[in-house]
Protein backbone atom coordinates (compact mmCIF):
# COMPACT_ATOMS: atom_id res chain seq x y z
CA UNK A 1 0.00 0.00 0.00
CA UNK A 2 1.79 3.34 -1.00
CA UNK A 3 2.07 6.29 1.44
CA UNK A 4 -0.32 8.97 1.33
CA UNK A 5 0.61 12.10 0.24
CA UNK A 6 -0.44 15.00 2.21
CA UNK A 7 0.06 18.95 2.11
CA UNK A 8 3.26 18.50 5.26
CA UNK A 9 4.76 16.18 3.29
CA UNK A 10 4.62 18.02 0.19
CA UNK A 11 6.00 21.07 2.34
CA UNK A 12 8.75 18.90 3.66
CA UNK A 13 10.06 17.45 0.32
CA UNK A 14 9.91 21.71 -0.99
CA UNK A 15 11.63 23.13 2.01
CA UNK A 16 14.33 20.38 1.82
CA UNK A 17 14.82 20.83 -2.05
CA UNK A 18 14.90 25.10 -1.85
CA UNK A 19 16.99 25.07 0.97
CA UNK A 20 19.73 22.68 -0.72
CA UNK A 21 20.10 24.61 -3.64
CA UNK A 22 23.37 26.36 -3.83
CA UNK A 23 22.94 30.33 -5.20
CA UNK A 24 19.80 32.62 -5.03
CA UNK A 25 19.43 32.24 -8.94
CA UNK A 26 18.63 28.67 -8.22
CA UNK A 27 16.19 29.25 -5.40
CA UNK A 28 14.16 32.09 -7.46
CA UNK A 29 14.03 29.90 -10.76
CA UNK A 30 12.55 27.09 -8.37
CA UNK A 31 10.28 29.13 -6.79
CA UNK A 32 9.19 30.50 -9.71
CA UNK A 33 8.48 27.40 -11.14
CA UNK A 34 6.38 26.14 -8.43
CA UNK A 35 4.62 29.17 -8.54
CA UNK A 36 3.58 28.95 -12.07
CA UNK A 37 2.58 24.73 -11.57
CA UNK A 38 0.13 26.37 -8.88
CA UNK A 39 -1.21 28.69 -11.05
CA UNK A 40 -2.12 26.26 -13.54
CA UNK A 41 -3.95 24.22 -11.15
CA UNK A 42 -5.65 27.34 -9.17
CA UNK A 43 -9.42 28.37 -9.27
CA UNK A 44 -7.72 31.90 -10.37
CA UNK A 45 -5.99 31.14 -13.24
CA UNK A 46 -7.57 33.88 -15.27
CA UNK A 47 -6.42 36.46 -13.13
CA UNK A 48 -2.78 37.79 -13.74
CA UNK A 49 -2.17 38.34 -9.98
CA UNK A 50 -2.46 35.19 -9.19
CA UNK A 51 0.48 34.46 -10.02
CA UNK A 52 3.77 36.75 -9.30
CA UNK A 53 6.77 35.77 -10.19
CA UNK A 54 10.59 37.22 -9.39
CA UNK A 55 12.28 37.77 -13.02
CA UNK A 56 16.31 39.57 -13.89
CA UNK A 57 15.73 43.38 -13.95
CA UNK A 58 17.71 43.62 -16.65
CA UNK A 59 14.84 41.46 -18.31
CA UNK A 60 12.16 44.13 -17.54
CA UNK A 61 11.79 46.64 -20.29
CA UNK A 62 9.93 49.92 -20.68
CA UNK A 63 7.36 50.04 -23.58
CA UNK A 64 7.53 53.08 -26.12
CA UNK A 65 4.21 54.54 -25.57
CA UNK A 66 2.94 55.04 -22.40
CA UNK A 67 1.90 58.50 -21.96
CA UNK A 68 1.81 58.37 -17.88
CA UNK A 69 3.95 61.12 -16.11
CA UNK A 70 4.72 61.52 -12.57
CA UNK A 71 5.66 64.53 -10.93
CA UNK A 72 8.79 65.00 -8.69
CA UNK A 73 6.94 65.04 -5.34
CA UNK A 74 4.81 62.05 -6.71
CA UNK A 75 7.92 60.01 -7.54
CA UNK A 76 9.90 60.97 -4.09
CA UNK A 77 6.98 59.70 -2.07
CA UNK A 78 6.71 56.45 -4.69
CA UNK A 79 10.56 56.09 -3.54
CA UNK A 80 9.87 55.78 -0.10
CA UNK A 81 6.93 53.91 -0.23
CA UNK A 82 8.90 51.18 -1.86
CA UNK A 83 11.58 51.79 0.59
CA UNK A 84 9.20 51.86 3.96
CA UNK A 85 6.94 49.03 2.73
CA UNK A 86 8.62 47.00 -0.03
CA UNK A 87 6.60 46.58 -3.34
CA UNK A 88 2.93 45.76 -2.63
CA UNK A 89 2.76 45.82 -6.48
CA UNK A 90 4.16 43.96 -9.08
CA UNK A 91 5.35 45.35 -12.20
CA UNK A 92 2.26 44.44 -14.86
CA UNK A 93 4.41 42.92 -18.13
CA UNK A 94 3.69 41.25 -21.24
CA UNK A 95 6.32 38.48 -21.83
CA UNK A 96 7.67 38.10 -25.33
CA UNK A 97 10.42 35.78 -25.91
CA UNK A 98 12.06 35.87 -22.68
CA UNK A 99 11.83 39.48 -22.31
CA UNK A 100 9.33 41.50 -20.18
CA UNK A 101 7.54 44.72 -21.88
CA UNK A 102 5.67 46.44 -18.56
CA UNK A 103 2.12 47.13 -19.22
CA UNK A 104 1.66 49.21 -16.04
CA UNK A 105 4.28 49.93 -13.50
CA UNK A 106 6.98 51.81 -15.49
CA UNK A 107 8.22 54.12 -12.44
CA UNK A 108 8.38 50.81 -9.97
CA UNK A 109 10.45 49.10 -12.61
CA UNK A 110 12.63 52.11 -13.06
CA UNK A 111 12.98 52.80 -9.08
CA UNK A 112 13.21 48.67 -8.50
CA UNK A 113 15.90 48.73 -10.73
CA UNK A 114 18.64 51.03 -8.91
CA UNK A 115 20.71 48.89 -6.48
CA UNK A 116 20.25 51.59 -4.06
CA UNK A 117 17.00 52.87 -2.61
CA UNK A 118 14.09 50.94 -3.58
CA UNK A 119 16.12 47.91 -5.55
CA UNK A 120 18.46 47.73 -2.68
CA UNK A 121 17.05 44.27 -1.59
CA UNK A 122 15.85 42.76 -4.75
CA UNK A 123 19.01 41.34 -5.36
CA UNK A 124 18.55 42.41 -9.34
CA UNK A 125 14.89 40.98 -9.93
CA UNK A 126 11.63 42.93 -10.29
CA UNK A 127 8.26 41.47 -8.90
CA UNK A 128 5.81 41.22 -12.22
CA UNK A 129 2.84 39.69 -12.86
CA UNK A 130 2.29 38.91 -17.08
CA UNK A 131 -1.28 39.63 -18.40
CA UNK A 132 -2.93 36.89 -20.29
CA UNK A 133 -1.70 35.14 -23.61
CA UNK A 134 -4.68 36.73 -25.75
CA UNK A 135 -3.56 40.28 -24.14
CA UNK A 136 -0.16 40.06 -25.81
CA UNK A 137 -0.66 41.73 -29.82
CA UNK A 138 0.51 45.38 -29.54
CA UNK A 139 -2.67 47.02 -29.79
CA UNK A 140 -4.01 45.06 -26.83
CA UNK A 141 -0.99 46.06 -24.69
CA UNK A 142 -1.32 49.59 -25.44
CA UNK A 143 -4.87 49.42 -24.53
CA UNK A 144 -4.58 47.89 -21.33
CA UNK A 145 -1.78 50.38 -20.20
CA UNK A 146 -4.26 53.30 -21.17
CA UNK A 147 -7.12 51.48 -19.10
CA UNK A 148 -4.22 51.26 -16.22
CA UNK A 149 -3.59 55.28 -16.50
CA UNK A 150 -7.06 56.59 -17.41
CA UNK A 151 -8.50 54.51 -13.98
CA UNK A 152 -5.50 56.40 -11.94
CA UNK A 153 -6.63 59.79 -13.98
CA UNK A 154 -3.35 60.27 -15.27
CA UNK A 155 -2.21 60.77 -18.97
CA UNK A 156 -1.13 63.24 -21.54
CA UNK A 157 -3.47 64.62 -24.27
CA UNK A 158 -0.76 65.09 -26.53
CA UNK A 159 0.56 61.52 -26.32
CA UNK A 160 -3.10 59.76 -25.92
CA UNK A 161 -3.39 61.42 -30.02
CA UNK A 162 -0.51 59.71 -30.65
CA UNK A 163 -2.22 56.29 -29.00
CA UNK A 164 -5.61 56.67 -31.21
CA UNK A 165 -3.88 57.57 -34.40
CA UNK A 166 -1.46 53.89 -33.54
CA UNK A 167 -3.73 51.56 -32.37
CA UNK A 168 -5.99 52.91 -35.71
CA UNK A 169 -2.78 51.48 -37.53
CA UNK A 170 -3.79 48.71 -36.31
CA UNK A 171 -6.51 48.44 -37.46
CA UNK A 172 -8.97 49.64 -34.43
CA UNK A 173 -11.80 51.45 -35.29
CA UNK A 174 -13.19 54.30 -33.41
CA UNK A 175 -16.05 52.41 -32.16
CA UNK A 176 -13.43 49.78 -30.50
CA UNK A 177 -10.90 52.45 -29.31
CA UNK A 178 -13.65 54.47 -27.47
CA UNK A 179 -14.91 51.17 -26.03
CA UNK A 180 -11.48 49.44 -24.86
CA UNK A 181 -10.13 52.90 -23.84
CA UNK A 182 -13.44 54.09 -21.74
CA UNK A 183 -13.57 56.89 -24.11
CA UNK A 184 -16.79 58.49 -25.87
CA UNK A 185 -16.68 59.14 -29.41
CA UNK A 186 -16.47 62.53 -29.60
CA UNK A 187 -13.23 62.26 -27.19
CA UNK A 188 -11.93 59.75 -29.39
CA UNK A 189 -12.70 62.45 -32.54
CA UNK A 190 -10.84 65.37 -30.68
CA UNK A 191 -7.92 63.19 -30.09
CA UNK A 192 -7.94 62.27 -34.27
CA UNK A 193 -7.82 66.18 -34.85
CA UNK A 194 -5.03 66.92 -32.40
CA UNK A 195 -2.60 64.19 -34.39
CA UNK A 196 -3.79 66.37 -37.58
CA UNK A 197 -3.63 62.70 -39.65
CA UNK A 198 -6.51 63.24 -43.14
CA UNK A 199 -6.07 59.03 -43.28
CA UNK A 200 -7.83 59.30 -40.00
CA UNK A 201 -10.64 60.82 -40.65
CA UNK A 202 -11.53 58.61 -44.09
CA UNK A 203 -15.66 57.69 -44.08
CA UNK A 204 -16.08 60.33 -40.48
CA UNK A 205 -19.04 62.29 -40.45
CA UNK A 206 -18.40 65.55 -38.83
CA UNK A 207 -20.87 67.40 -36.39
CA UNK A 208 -21.61 71.45 -36.76
CA UNK A 209 -19.95 71.51 -33.26
CA UNK A 210 -16.62 70.50 -35.49
CA UNK A 211 -16.84 73.47 -38.33
CA UNK A 212 -13.87 76.04 -38.26
CA UNK A 213 -14.70 79.23 -38.90
CA UNK A 214 -12.81 82.31 -40.12
CA UNK A 215 -14.20 84.94 -37.82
Amino acid sequence: MGHTVTLEKIEELIQGYVVNLRTDDEKIDAINKLKECLHKLSPFAREPVDCVLWVRADQVTANDYNPNVMAPSEKRLLLHSLIADGFTQPVVVSEDRGKYIVVDGFHRQLLGKKTSGAGKFLKGYLPVTCINDDRKGKAERIAATIRHNRARGKHQIASMSDIVRDLIRLGWSGEQIAQELGMDPDEVLRLKQISGLTELFDGEEFSRAWTLSDK
